[in-house]
Formats: C-alpha cells, structure tokens, sequence
C-alpha cells in the first residue's frame, strides 16, 4: 500500500488553497497600502524558480515580513494573494544583482522551490500560495509591455491585471491547461522517461492541451503522439496548479487499446509498460532495478499511486 503523510494519495503539493483570496480588496488602493504596514503581513519574494528562505534556527520560513524582505532587496511593487487568519499575503520578485548580494549571507537564500520541497523545508499548506506568488510575479517579469501596442504596461488590481495606459488594453495572467494521464492496460501501466529526469525516474506521460481541443482528445493525441499508443475511457482523475511557470495539470487516466511502443524521441527519452509490483516499489524507491517513481508533490506520483493501490 502507498501512502504518504505530508501527501496523501489524492493530494498533491499546490492543490489545497487555506487562504481567501478577497478579490473585492484588490482594486481597493488605500487598503492593500494599509495591508502592507500591517504587523502580520507577511510576503513570499520569488527570483525565477527560487524562493528566498530565511533560516530562522531549525524552523525555515519563506513567509518574510514585507520589511525584511525590503531589505533583502525585493522589488518594491506587491501582488496581493489574499488573506489567511485576516493576515495579508503578498508575493514580491526581487532583481538577480540582490540575489547575488545574499549569497554571502548565512541567514537567508534563494532556495530552489522544487529542492526546498524535496527537503521538506516547506509546509505543505503554504505550497498554493507559494505557487500563486511565483506564478503571478514571473507572469509580470514577462509581460512588461502591452502585446497590443507595445508600450510598457502598469500593474494594476492588486497584481492581478496589467494596464496599457496608452491603448487601455487590460492583460489578464493566464494559466495553460496540460494533460497528464496514465495510461492502463490490464496489470501494466504506461511510463516514460525524459533526458532531464533524474537518473532512473519513470513518469506519466504528458502535453498541452491545444486551441479548440477537448482534454479527452489531447490526452488521445498525446499518447499517441509520445508512445504512439491508442487510448480511450478517458477519465477525470484530478488537477494540480503547477507554477513552472503557470500550469494547470489535469490528471487522467486512460485505457490502452494497443500495447505496442513507438517512442517520439523529440518528446521522450524512452517509454515502457511496468506492472503494479514495480509501480508500488517505484514509489517506495525500493526497486531492484534503481528505477524510481515521481516525488509525491506532483499529480504524477498520485495517479500512479491510486492505481498501484488497487488490487487485479
């Protein structure tokens, strides 16, 4: 039986959200002002795929008050996340030449979001709306300048549009919806490697979901395309945020109608059929082969997960 305690089987990183997100607050200026010099605001200052981490003894924090992480060089524009216990949340970037400053410090760092989570320096219920501020500040490190007219565009509602000032287009952050599904077919599922998993790993196989296609169609096309195995019963299982850098991971499962592999070298490593046993030792890392199975974090892990706890 796989079963995890920081991610129980069913609920990956970033899928639980305990905060409100009080989006009648966001165009209201004078009161995200006020937020920020609240004494319980606190902010999770992001710098590409790394989180800056105070090491306060042995309990880490990400969760920085908006002065320290001032001082610490971020960015002096906020997105507002919301609202946890009434406690404003604040997402900040902060430019790379601060980063480098920090380096030679020994009471904070730019950890690298996915290892701190490996590591278990951070707390489970903190990960969605770690990943709303990652997601968001990278979506306005990107998008500085209007896609309409090409003048440099403002925040503007609390972090959560951009306004052009010159054509008075509003740009909205945007999420892109990929399918990731495990493919079955009797006592064996489908799993595939890419070159820049670790070594050993297996995964589920997955893609994005096109203009004017239905998640059924691109999970069918996906697997074909990868594997060139055929799929149908295509199921909901469950989603996931994913902010690397704004995603959202639709799990699936599917049957296979073929079992013969035809890897796309351009899209996987390799691709195989594995059994429960070697599904549920993955998992465990205890396989005899050295092969491992996704970290329970990801949706993958999940979905793999269920299946290898289901008997024949």
């Amino acid at each position: 039986m796989i079963t995890n305690t920081t991610f129980p089987v069913g609920s990956p990183g970033f899928s639980t959200h305990p905060i409100d997100r009080a989006a009648h607050l966001r165009d209201d200026t004078d009161k995200l002002l006020a937020m920020e010099e609240h004494r319980d605001a606190r902010a999770y200052v992001v710098h590409r795929d790394s989180l800056l981490i105070k090491k306060n003894g042995e309990r880490p924090t990400a969760a920085l008050t908006l002065k320290e992480a001032r001082d610490y060089g971020a960015n002096p524009g906020t997105v507002f996340l919301g609202l946890r216990d009434g406690k404003p949340l604040f997402g900040m970037g902060i430019p790379a030449n601060a980063v480098e400053t920090l380096m030679t410090r020994s009471d904070v760092a730019a950890s690298d979001l996915r290892g701190a989570i490996t590591q278990g320096l951070l707390p489970a219920d903190e990960l969605s709306t770690i990943a709303m501020a990652k997601s968001l500040v990278t979506w306005h490190q990107r998008n500085g300048f209007c896609a309409n007219c090409g003048q440099r565009s403002a925040m503007s509602s609390g972090g959560w549009r951009r306004d052009c000032p010159n054509c008075k287009t509003q740009h909205f952050p945007r999420t892109d919806p990929v399918v990731i599904m495990l493919v079955t077919n009797g006592e064996k599922c489908l799993l595939g490697r890419q070159s820049q998993f670790p070594t050993g790993m297996w995964s589920c196989l997955a893609g994005f979901v096109e203009i004017a296609e239905t998640i059924e169609d691109a999970v069918r096309r996906e697997v074909h395309e990868e594997a060139g195995v055929r799929v149908t019963d295509v199921a909901y299982y469950h989603a996931q945020p994913w902010p690397y850098p704004s995603s959202l991971m639709i799990g699936c499962i599917a049957h296979a109608t073929t079992t013969d592999i035809v890897v796309d070298k351009t899209e996987l490593e390799d691709a195989r059929w594995f059994d429960r046993t070697d599904a549920e030792l993955m998992l465990k890392r205890e396989h005899p082969g050295g092969f491992l199975g996704p970290h329970p974090v990801a949706i993958a892990y999940h979905l793999l997960a269920q299946w290898a706890n289901k008997a024949g």
